[in-house]
């Protein structure tokens, strides 16, 4: 049995690979398809059967014969495809009107990105392992300074940590590349340090090769990425892995600050609690 592809590419190859064996529909489906990855993205079933002259069912047919228990399964590999080929909002924009011949007002954008932002709120304390949160912070907490990595759309979780660790008086230092300099910045972490690195798909080159770099040197690292095959994940000592929300492919943060906040403030309560003053012990009544 074929392994279920796993990305756009993946699906192409397949379908190319065995359009010659697809019955005449399933050949026109596949052209269509392919023909048509942005549209296919986001529109629905219904929508997408009328423009490929064909029935709902037949795209339903079609995905189950690549392996794919519906046509959503399939549908998720477009629509990563366009999160990572189409990094300039206004393109995805456009992509979305395209695709959906809609133009959403504000009202209904708030709600959609409010609604999926509360869905992975609310998932996340399921799906982040109590063990590994505090291993996270046993690294953190040993660390004489924690070195913190971030880069694009990760910077903003990597700038908040680095933020949040001052305010609980833990020594802290922002790897944000001023100058093209991330490997120098990388090289200054110390043996005694640690460093928290925050890297989603696909993986900035940068924050990859600061990652090997430190792992090369021994330096623990605790990794928040987006799944357990990410590159960063198998770099690190300690994976935290967030599912954030997506709307019309457009990538939150939501799951990852909190679960950032929720580190710094563990990890404050920890400190407060290790400066504690020894309580005098009971004097014995002789």
């Amino acid at each position: 049995m074929n392994q279920l592809p796993q990305d756009f590419a993946e699906l192409e190859a397949r379908i190319t690979a065995e359009y010659g064996a697809l019955s005449r529909r399933l050949q026109q489906t596949a052209r269509f398809l392919l023909d048509h990855p942005q549209e296919v993205a986001f529109a629905t079933v219904a929508k997408l059967a009328e423009r490929a002259g064909v029935t709902p069912s037949t795209l339903i047919r079609f995905a189950n014969n690549f392996g794919f228990k519906g046509f959503s399964d399939m549908q998720q590999l477009f629509r990563t495809r366009l999160v990572d080929e189409l990094p300039n909002y206004a393109e995805r924009i456009r992509a979305v009107r395209t695709a959906t011949g809609e133009t959403p007002d504000s009202t209904q954008l708030l709600w959609e990105f409010s609604e999926a932002n509360r869905e992975v709120l609310e998932a996340l304390p399921s799906r982040i392992d109590p063990h590994e949160l505090e291993r996270a912070l046993d690294v953190l907490e040993r660390a004489e300074i924690v070195h913190v990595l971030g880069a694009r759309r990760s910077f903003v979780v990597a700038s908040y940590f680095a933020y949040a660790l001052h305010h609980i008086d833990k020594r802290a230092f922002l790897i944000d590349g001023l100058g093209g300099m991330h490997g120098e910045q990388t090289k200054a972490v110390g043996i005694r340090d640690a460093m928290l690195v925050v890297s989603y798909s696909p993986y900035a080159q940068e924050t990859r090769d600061a990652a090997a770099e430190a792992k090369a040197r021994g330096i623990p690292m605790v990794v928040i990425t987006d799944s357990s095959l990410s590159p960063l994940a198998r770099m690190a000592d300690i994976s935290l892995v967030v599912h954030e929300a997506e709307v019309k492919s457009f990538r939150g943060l939501t799951a990852s600050l909190c679960l950032a906040q929720t580190l710094a403030i563990a990890l404050g309560v920890r400190q407060d609690k290790a400066n504690e003053p020894a309580q005098d012990e009971p004097q014995s009544k002789g």
